[in-house]
């Protein structure tokens, strides 16, 4: 109940749990990395290929053209006019010219070709194909549209992969003993609070006993005086005494009562809870036995804190090693398909189009100011740190484990030390009560046995409980508890 309460535990499970994601995010890169980007864009103007002078060139070149034309078809009738007055102003030459058919049908075609060549519109044409040019090197992308999707693979980190995932393995285990370590801890808390209400239930019953010691010695103190045997100062004597124990009778139930509202706060009771513990009404606390003495090398291979520190120091070990696979040449191989809208596959297209590429990528580190250099050489350092700390950590487990036996051997001998002091005080009290009772024996004496008989009962109480929590010491020092692992 206390460790499903614990919020402290449910901390180091959920970062057990974070460990965990960890490990698995690792692992993921040895994976493809696949990646889809799409693209929009609006620009407020086409692309113009052909500049405003070389379109206004291009259009004053079809005018020319026209005015070529007309300027050589008047200069062609100007030459046949000049031409047939030659043949005119020569008697000889205009006889053959009005006798001969080819003659004057060659002028005749000659005058027909000047007059529709005159007539040819040219300028049309030429405008028509100066505008088709305009049209065609205009690149309309006022809205554009893309999509890349890109699969890279590694291939060769460095090791840098496997390290890393060695890594967050470690790191989950890390996770683990510290939630042990927490665990234990809970353990033997909750075990000391357990214990607490034990004693304090005991004593509670003993100071029960001993209010009815007193209560009966007051009556026979009382009966004493009255019949001149004792005196009026022996009865205040017992009065003031009787006092004094229904004091502490008060005192250990108000101590009963918080000790088992703790208790209940550390198990998620509400702490009103009427709770009554297994041992709490025994006569006698149960002995604890104190177990085989155990090999300090399994000692130390199940405390947790060594486990935590031996991790540590592997992990920043391997933390070098990543670092180093950063000086080293990294080969991945990656491929992508590139689709847009408009489409330049064809030239200048409004349609979508794509294209597909492959290749290797090969990053090798030459010189970054040895940077990495000192990476490894604090990785080692840290390594090295966590490794003197696991020694410092082993030689004090050994101390601790050492003490924690010999105070179960002092416990022992204790608690049968007690136990004889017990018989004693009991014969003593049982005597002093007789000869009370026959009136050879004086208040004091019987007092006084009273006071050894409580002490020796309160001595005993305190041993059995002192050996139950040197045992679980003792447990807990030698990495006798064992937690399953959360669920995750």
């Amino acid at each position: 109940m206390a460790v499903s309460s614990s919020r402290e535990l449910r901390q180091e499970q959920t970062k057990l749990k974070m460990a965990g994601y960890d490990r698995k995010i690792a692992l993921a890169n040895y994976f493809p990395s696949i990646n889809v980007t799409g693209a929009y864009m609006w620009n407020n103007r086409d692309v113009k290929l052909l500049s405003k002078d070389s379109s206004e060139k291009l259009h004053n070149a079809a005018a020319d053209a026209t005015a070529a034309q007309q300027q050589a078809g008047e200069k062609a009738s100007e030459f046949i006019q000049q031409l047939k007055d030659v043949i005119a102003s020569n008697p000889a030459m205009a006889a053959e010219y009005n006798n001969s058919a080819m003659w004057q049908g060659m002028f005749q075609a000659m005058e027909a070709a000047i007059n529709a060549g005159s007539g040819l519109d040219i300028a049309t044409p030429i405008s028509t194909l100066v505008n088709s040019l305009e049209e065609d090197l205009t690149l309309e992308v006022k809205n554009v549209l893309g999509v890349v999707i890109s699969v890279r693979q590694p291939v060769f980190m460095g090791g840098k992969i496997i390290y890393s995932n060695q890594v967050a393995k470690m790191a989950e285990q890390l996770a683990m003993s510290q939630y042990e370590m927490k665990y234990v801890e809970t353990l033997t808390d909750i075990d000391k609070a357990y214990w607490q209400i034990i004693t304090i239930a005991a004593k509670k019953r003993l100071a029960e006993s001993y209010v009815d010691l007193l209560e009966q010695m007051e009556t026979d103190v009382e009966k004493s005086v009255a019949a001149g045997i004792s005196t009026k100062s022996d009865e205040l004597q017992v009065k003031v005494r009787a006092g004094d124990a229904r004091l502490m009778l008060t005192k250990a139930k108000n101590g009963l009562t918080l000790s088992k509202m703790l208790l209940c706060k550390k198990i998620g009771l509400p702490l009103d809870s009427d709770i009554v513990l297994a041992d709490e009404e025994l006569d006698e606390v149960p002995v604890a036995v104190v177990g085989p003495q155990k090999d300090m090398e399994q000692i130390y291979e199940d405390r947790p804190e060594t486990r935590s520190l031996d991790l540590a120091a592997k992990i920043y070990k391997k933390k070098a090693d990543i670092v180093r696979a950063d000086m080293l040449p990294q080969i991945a191989v990656m491929a992508n398909y590139m689709a847009s809208n408009p489409s330049f596959n064809d030239g200048f297209e409004k349609r979508w189009g794509g294209r597909f590429s492959a290749g290797v990528v090969v990053n090798v580190p030459i010189f970054h100011g040895t940077e990495a250099l000192h990476k490894t050489k604090k990785a080692k350092a840290e390594a090295t740190l966590y490794n003197d700390r696991l020694e410092d950590a082993r030689e004090m487990i050994a101390l601790e484990v050492t003490q924690n036996r010999l105070l179960c051997e002092e416990a022992v001998e204790r608690l049968d030390m007690t136990r004889s002091s017990i018989e004693s005080a009991e014969e003593n009290l049982r005597s002093a009560t007789s000869g009370f009772e026959a009136g050879v024996v004086n208040t004091n004496t019987v007092l006084m046995a009273q006071t050894a008989w409580l002490q020796a009962q309160s001595e005993f109480i305190d041993a059995g409980v002192g050996l139950q929590i040197a045992v679980s010491n003792l447990e807990k020092s030698e990495g006798n508890f064992h937690s399953a692992e959360p669920v995750k």
